[in-house]
């Protein structure tokens, strides 16, 4: 246990305290937050805070003292009432206003309101008006009643037999799992293919042929993947934890946000079939470094256990729609793809706690087979140097080397 300890500590540390490695974990937080900030310049610079105004020939405007919702960042424009038209032309001809909304007499019936401006004005303003009119209209009633009819309906879709149940305010059900399983992706490819590098390096300047000398195969295979696997797990833990705190962040900027909800047990259920997951392909990943004698090379064999993970991703439409079919139900239980398939279920159906089982049996089962398979195919690939190990080489041949 002690010389599996220290692959681990050695695998672990040589790869995370590279530059590559610090770059990458800090690269898509950084990537965001820049997308972040060039969203941000791109309404600042669309904002603009001249005032607008308007006529009301319908009697409609009841409070002229209303407060608009005010943002964070950006304060509504002021909003100036005129009694004719040609004095507010006078002000949109001089450029005191950006432009003036006539609101037609017979609105009530018609909804009409003409807008009057050299240019379109603002978005910020057109917003900033439609408020007020609405909350104008909205005056006699209470604010239960005006909040109620502003937010709209909360609809709840349910199934006929009662097992889906969706809604605007669990949209971060679809959303979680989907961001999950493509950080999880990425963690993959990234972390695999340190793994699929080191295994190749060790192996073309016969390091391995030393090493095993005082630890048996599987051990070192086990300890190489198990620090494949927290490496990964640390990248997916700080996206996580940037991701938790731009949540935070969204909630007080955003009341849409605040309004949503998530279930912890179906993050708890994706960071269960994830463990196993990443195991599996990480061992399977070893396996091909085991067995391969070009970088190149394995990389593309490697990309055969990567790939089905973006399956579940092209079926999101029948996943959707019908997520206890028969190809659903396969894409849950088989184990490349199960990892995000099944969460995804869980937000669209109630999904059997026997299939829940036999998923999460199914992935540790093929985590631990990984595993096995890696290490015998460490044990035929050191013996066969320079020469590219079969797939049938190593299940008919991988007892005799033990």
């Amino acid at each position: 246990m002690k010389k599996l300890l220290r692959v681990f500590k050695y695998e672990y540390s040589r790869h995370v305290f590279r530059k590559r490695f610090i770059f990458a974990l800090l690269g898509m937080p950084f990537i965001l937050i820049l997308i972040a900030a060039f969203g941000f310049i791109s309404i600042a610079i669309q904002y603009k805070d001249t005032p607008v105004g308007y006529v009301d020939n319908a009697g409609v405007i009841v409070d002229e003292t209303i407060i608009l919702p005010s943002g964070w960042f950006f304060k509504p424009v002021e909003l100036i009432r005129f009694n004719d038209e040609s004095t507010a032309r006078l002000a949109v001809d001089q450029g005191t206003i950006q432009g003036v909304y006539i609101i037609d007499e017979n609105y009530i019936d018609t909804g009409n309101v003409h807008l009057i401006a050299p240019k379109t004005v603002s978005s910020n303003a057109q917003s900033d008006f439609q408020d007020f009119l609405q909350l104008n209209l909205l005056a006699t009633q209470s604010q239960d009643r005006v909040d109620r009819l502003l937010d709209g309906p909360k609809i709840e879709i349910f199934s006929i037999d009662g097992s889906r149940h969706a809604s605007s305010q669990r949209i971060l059900d679809i959303v979680i799992p989907i961001a999950v399983g493509v950080l999880f992706m990425v963690m993959v490819n990234i972390t695999g293919g340190y793994l699929l590098q080191a295994l190749l390096e060790e192996k073309e300047n016969r390091t391995m042929e030393i090493i095993v000398t005082s630890i048996s195969p599987n051990q070192l295979m086990i300890g190489k993947t198990l620090a494949d696997m927290c490496v990964g797990l640390t990248q997916l833990a700080a996206w996580l934890g940037f991701g938790i705190l731009g949540l935070a962040v969204a909630k007080v900027l955003s009341p849409w946000v605040a309004g949503q909800q998530y279930s912890l047990g179906n993050l708890g259920l994706v960071m269960a079939l994830i463990f196993p997951a990443f195991i599996m392909i990480a061992g399977l990943m070893a396996a091909v470094g085991a067995m391969m004698t070009e970088g190149q090379e394995a990389q593309q064999m490697a990309t055969i256990f990567t790939l089905p993970l973006f399956v579940p991703l092209w079926f999101v439409g029948p996943l959707m729609t019908n997520p206890n079919s028969p190809l659903v139900i396969g894409m849950s239980l088989f184990p490349l793809t199960s990892p995000m398939t099944m969460p995804l279920r869980t937000a669209f159906t109630t999904v059997p706690t026997w299939q829940l089982a036999i998923s999460l049996v199914i992935l540790y089962l093929c985590a631990a087979g990984a595993l096995i398979l890696a290490g015998r195919a460490f044990r035929i690939g050191m013996l066969q140097y320079g020469r590219r190990v079969k797939w049938r080489e190593v299940f008919q041949r991988g007892k005799s080397y033990e």
